[in-house]
C-alpha cells in the first residue's frame, strides 16, 4: 500500500463522462484520492457526499479531491449526476490503479472471501508526495478526517 512519503503513482484513467484523467493533471496543487467499494452503495454515498457537502472547505485548504473505484464509467456517470458531484469519480474496472495504491485486497465478509476495495483515503503535497493515508475512515465524517488531520 502507497504510504507517507511515496510518489503519487504514474496512472490514467476515465472519469464520469468517458474523458481520460492523468495523474500528472494533479500535481501543483495538494490532492485527495479517496478510493471506495461501489457506487450507489449506502456507505459509499454517504462518505462521497459528505466529502461533497464539504467540498468548498477542502478546496479553500488549497485540495483537489477526486474517487476511484472499480465501478463502469457509466455507473459512475450515474452516480456523479444522482448526487450532484463536484469533483471527478475515476473508473479502474482493470483494477491496475487499485493495485498500483494497494486498496485491491482480500477481504471477507460474512463467511465468505473475496477480493475488493478496500476504503482507503490518500492525501497528497503539490509535488505528489503523499503526506497521509486514512485507513479507518468514517464515512459520515470523511472530510473533517482529512481536514482535521491536514492541520497536524
Amino acid at each position: 500500500m502507497i504510504k507517507v512519503g511515496d510518489q503519487l503513482p504514474v496512472f490514467e484513467l476515465q472519469n464520469q463522462n468517458g474523458d481520460i484523467i492523468q495523474s500528472e493533471k494533479f500535481l501543483g496543487k495538494k490532492l485527495i484520492i479517496f478510493f471506495y467499494p461501489k457506487a450507489n452503495t449506502p456507505t459509499c454515498t454517504v462518505e462521497a457526499c459528505n466529502l461533497n457537502d464539504h467540498f468548498s472547505a477542502l478546496e479553500k485548504q488549497g485540495f483537489q479531491l477526486v474517487g476511484i473505484s472499480a465501478d463502469t464509467v457509466k455507473r459512475q456517470k450515474n452516480f456523479h449526476e444522482k448526487y450532484g458531484f463536484r469533483y471527478d469519480i475515476l473508473s479502474d474496472e482493470n483494477h491496475e490503479v487499485l493495485e498500483k495504491f494497494g486498496v485491491w485486497q482480500e477481504k471477507k465478509n460474512y463467511g465468505r472471501t473475496y477480493m475488493g476495495i478496500v476504503r482507503t483515503t490518500f492525501v497528497f503535497d503539490d509535488k505528489g508526495i503523499c503526506t497521509n493515508v486514512i485507513n479507518q475512515v468514517k464515512s459520515k465524517i470523511a472530510a473533517e478526517q482529512i481536514l482535521e488531520q491536514s492541520k497536524l
